[in-house]
């Protein structure tokens, strides 16, 4: 799929005008330098930010600056894997890659990407300084700005504030997970589901989420060695066992239909057909469900990330721009990344897209919550969404230290994409029923004891 076009001059600057006459002032004039043409390959996730962004490439860049943009939609778990294996071989299929926080820093650590503050310096319209100081950390390597934020988030929970309301049931700002579960159960009915979680396979998909609620009962998946290493697996601890349990009985009996194939995508769309009354997921779906055009607009509640034994559950993400080391075009390549993610974008879109303001790219600039047209359009989401990612307890997201970067919905070392995959095809079948908690669990710690040392 992409999105591309070309802005080619086809005026004529020829002067037909005999020798012997005096040239009028068209013919003296220079002519105008043709837009040069060039093209970059981008890779970025299949979601609505990302589909509106390709829809605005041909009028607000390409028109302007010549550059036909490629892109190449792929779902979360498959840009996580092509990415990886593309950058992590020196090859050059893409110029721009979309990554996290997971990838951002152990990309850049291990010169993979191009250092973006060596670009910023000169583009001082970027502003660098204006991107939120959590989301620039979580992109950086030892002062290096390895991804450039389009979008950030932390998870809340997004719920029908009328179905609520009929129920005779209140949700607390900042619920516990039995209190959600409570609520989920009572209002489940045969039209309308209680609660949508992630159950696709995959660590950024259903891992994502069922890490956050580990997190907050108290599990982990491996211990830490004194040095930051990987240490014993403790997928068979009772933390563990607990939180998985909790995860698959309540999607069981108040959660959505093939729940064991739904991640972000399939949940918003249940979520604004009116399938499921809750929601809990990235932060960043609120704009979608406000957005001027949303079937559910007006409709929303949003409450803090569920938690059990911790203060705090909500992750920390963002879907952010890098240029791998082997771009063919790193200059061409930073036009574009300086322009998708920079405040002129945002106001672009803000006035261009069928969503309006609220749809906007949030999270990652401290110029976007200071908009008045922003703040108007945002208003019931806006302040909650950073309330979650100030909450997010990055440095500390459970009751026992972890192994490498920091990271909540994530073990930020570079076997967690293997494990968590792996593990999680184990959780979503046991989701669907076609095998046990028991054997779910037993299946993970042998894999993730494969990494511990």
């Amino acid at each position: 799929m992409a999105a591309s076009c070309g802005n080619d001059d086809d005026s004529d600057t020829s002067s037909d005008a005999p020798a012997t006459e005096a040239p009028t002032a068209a013919a003296t004039e220079e002519p105008a330098a043709p837009v040069e043409s060039r093209s970059i390959n981008v890779a970025i996730v299949g979601n609505p930010q990302m589909e509106d962004i390709a829809s605005l490439t041909p009028s607000l860049f390409t028109a302007q600056t010549g550059i036909e943009v490629n892109y190449t939609f792929l779902e979360e778990q498959t840009l996580r894997e092509i990415v990886t294996r593309d950058v992590g071989a020196g090859g050059e299929q893409f110029d721009v890659v979309m990554i996290g926080m997971f990838e951002s820093p152990q990309f850049g650590a291990n010169g993979w990407l191009y250092d973006l503050n060596d670009f910023a310096a000169d583009t001082p319209e970027w502003n660098v300084d204006d991107i939120i100081p959590a989301v620039r950390g979580g992109l950086s390597y030892e002062g290096g700005l390895y991804a450039a934020p389009f979008y950030a988030e932390s998870s809340f929970v997004m719920y029908r504030q009328d179905v609520i309301d009929a129920a005779g049931l209140t949700m607390p700002d900042a619920p516990t997970w039995d209190e959600l579960a409570d609520i989920a159960r009572t209002i489940d009915s045969d039209e309308m589901a209680g609660i949508c979680l992630r159950g696709k396979p995959g660590w950024g998909d259903l891992g994502a989420a069922f890490t956050t609620v580990l997190n907050t009962f108290g599990g982990t998946w491996w211990l830490a060695n004194a040095d930051g290493s990987i240490g014993a697996a403790q997928v068979d601890q009772p933390e563990f066992r607990e939180a998985l349990e909790f995860y698959v009985a309540l999607i069981n009996d108040a959660g959505q239909d093939d729940a064991a194939n739904a991640s972000f995508n399939e949940c918003l769309s249940l979520y604004q057909n009116g399938q499921v009354a809750m929601w809990y997921d990235a932060t960043v779906a609120a704009g979608i469900l406000e957005a001027d055009d949303s079937p559910v607009k007006g409709l929303n509640g949003f409450a803090l990330a569920p938690t059990k034994v911790t203060d705090a559950s909500g992750w920390l993400w963002a879907w952010a721009l890098a240029i791998p080391q082997n771009s063919s075009d790193p200059d061409t390549a930073w036009e574009y990344v300086s322009w998708a993610t920079s405040e002129d974008y945002i106001n672009a879109a803000g006035e261009s897209l069928p969503g309006g303001w609220a749809a906007v790219p949030p999270g990652t600039r401290e110029s976007t919550y200071a908009n008045p047209n922003y703040q108007a359009a945002a208003q019931a989401f806006a302040q909650k969404t950073l309330d979650a990612m100030l909450a997010a307890p990055i440095d500390n997201p459970g009751t026992t230290p972890r192994p490498g970067l920091p990271g909540v919905q994530y073990v930020g070392v570079p076997e967690f994409q293997d494990v968590g995959t792996r593990c999680t095809e184990q959780f979503s079948a046991a989701i669907a029923g076609s095998i046990s908690v028991d054997s779910a669990l037993s299946a993970c710690q042998d894999i993730a004891s494969e990494v511990s040392s």
